[in-house]
């Protein structure tokens, strides 16, 4: 067996999102000295990067202050307009933005590919000496003898399906640090071992989340608006007691992202989520836009929605959570690369100051306190009911109790409720038979598409002869529970066609695993009922390789 060999850093930071990216950027500013390594499973930095996105600069221009004549591309469309529709099936009711608090305003905001502001942060961090590894996936947290976290491990490569080592094998590297911060994103694959190792989430809910699926499109530059914001509520969801909503945001270069977002704590198995938004384009108001135009990207991922009330313990022996492998969203804004960009900077500061004192490996409790004392917790807070008073009393009547909930507390420091408690979206999904299948009409080719075709527009690869990465840990459960109580929800719930129900028609029905579709969501791993299906990180630079989302 091929012995690992190791590289000592000041800091490793797993993950090179806006949160790793950040606080990377802030380390060196702080201490030009501290050797800084970012790992990142993509091919490249932004490769698995997907958000609408519309960005609070708020923490950007605290990291880099001139962003904005730097060449930076999120500069190029600011918001101009903001549009709320609550949707029927047919029809729309326009919300104006006035009764909500003033936090909620887009004034200030730019709307543009997140992928590519992560690309120019990291030639920000390069310029300072940050050293990044993309297509290196950190797939082991290593230990020392103390039981603090001394960095992470990455995967071996050249590993074929049935285990053995091919011709072109390697063992992964280990990765020394002084402190390692974990910028992995929503259900990070380590962060989840740490939580349970470490037991973070004691004294906090458990995480919610939604599925995300986008598409970006080029459309009639005489339908382009650049800089108009558009939110839906409502249909199609409400007809199956769902909630979510869309987005439509006009971007550069006369194209619009757009995508849906289906809460994953839906009850009801047979609900589809990429069917959901594929019938959501349907609607009058979205198809107008979309009309003569065509698609050329599209991609899927998860989304913290648990709220401050979901944040866990942020440091442990030797490490940290920072941005969503924290949980930093901001459900009601939509927003999340900022608070995500300033847990980072907060985490470099206090490594910065631990490592000046002689420190390494211990826990930085500093950092916890800091971001509960910062502007992270102060516009969390805030927020805090928004998610549950919606799951709880519908989109209609939990939208208005969430603006009560939300004034009050901007304006009096209370709400109506107290912090308000979640369940796993995993316990959330009732059996089959209390419901009746939904019909879904057929994908025209023109505006709806099928779910693989999708894909493809994602250009996700990975090397077929590999371990799957996505390991049922009892291979039985699928045909044992999931397809006779729940009608096979997997089939459904994941974006990209990976599980599949074959042999049911001979009555003898078994789970067939599509992982080179696999886009890396990780809905998987947070809806399935039993959490049998456990994420793992595939070969490095595998998955989706996302242009400009």
């Amino acid at each position: 067996m091929s012995e690992r060999e190791s590289m000592p850093y000041d800091v490793v930071i797993v993950g090179g999102g806006p949160a790793g990216l950040a606080a990377s950027i802030r380390l060196k500013q702080v201490n030009p000295e501290i050797s800084v390594c970012i790992l990142e499973k993509g091919s490249e930095i932004g490769a698995h990067i997907l958000s609408g996105a519309v960005v609070d600069p708020k923490a950007l221009d605290e990291l880099l202050p001139e962003w904005r004549e730097q060449g930076c591309p999120m500069a190029e469309v600011p918001v101009t307009d903001n549009w709320h529709w609550v949707l029927s099936k047919k029809g729309k009711m326009s919300i104006p933005h006035w009764p909500m608090p003033p936090f909620m305003s887009n004034d200030g905001n730019y709307t543009g590919s997140l992928g590519n502001l992560c690309r120019w942060l990291a030639e920000q961090a390069m310029e300072l000496g940050v050293e990044i590894f993309p297509g290196f996936p950190a797939a082991e947290v290593l230990f020392d003898e103390n039981g603090a976290v001394m960095g992470v491990a990455t995967g071996d490569m050249g590993v074929a399906k049935d285990g053995s080592h091919k011709p072109d094998y390697q063992p992964g590297m280990e990765l020394h640090a002084k402190y390692t911060l974990f910028a992995e994103g929503a259900r990070g694959h380590l962060t989840k071992r740490l939580k349970a190792h470490f037991d973070l989430e004691r004294d906090c809910e458990p995480q919610v989340y939604g599925i995300g699926i986008k598409e970006l499109w080029d459309i009639d530059p005489a339908k382009h608006v650049p800089g108009r914001v558009i939110h839906t509520q409502g249909w199609p969801l409400s007809e199956s007691n769902s909630w979510g909503g869309g987005f439509l945001y006009h971007q550069a270069n006369n194209q619009v992202a757009l995508g849906f977002v289906t809460a994953l704590d839906y009850a009801n198995p047979y609900v589809y989520p990429f069917e959901e938004f594929q019938r959501w384009k349907q609607h009058p108001e979205i198809r107008a836009i979309l009309e003569g135009g065509r698609r050329v990207s599209y991609g899927a991922r998860a989304i913290n929605e648990g709220g401050w009330q979901s944040v866990p313990r942020l440091s442990f022996p030797g490490g940290a959570l920072i941005g969503c492998s924290a949980g930093f969203v901001n459900v009601p804004r939509i927003k999340g690369s900022h608070t995500a960009m300033k847990s980072g900077m907060l985490a470099a500061d206090s490594i910065v100051a631990a490592i000046a004192a002689g420190r390494e490996k211990d826990d930085m409790v500093e950092y916890d306190t800091a971001v509960r004392e910062s502007w992270i917790a102060t516009e969390l807070k805030k927020v805090q009911n928004a998610q549950p008073l919606v799951a709880k009393f519908g989109g209609e009547l939990g939208t208005v109790l969430a603006g009560a909930d939300m004034w009050l507390r901007t304006v009096g420091g209370f709400g109506i409720w107290k912090p308000m408690k979640h369940h796993r979206d995993s316990e959330a999904t009732q059996r089959a038979d209390l419901y009746k299948p939904i019909a879904y009409p057929k994908p025209d080719g023109v505006i709806t598409f099928d779910r693989l075709t999708s894909v493809s527009f994602s250009y996700t690869n990975h090397e077929e002869d590999q371990p799957c990465h996505l390991v049922l840990k009892d291979p039985e459960v699928p045909t044992r529970i999931n397809l006779p109580l729940y009608a096979g929800p997997e089939q459904r719930y994941c974006p990209a066609g990976v599980y599949e129900y074959v042999g049911v028609e001979e009555g003898n029905p078994r789970l067939q695993i599509n992982a080179q579709n696999c886009v890396h969501c990780k809905t998987c791993d947070i809806k399935d009922m039993t959490q049998n299906i456990d994420w793992v990180t595939p070969e490095g630079g595998g998955g989706p390789n996302y242009p400009n989302m």
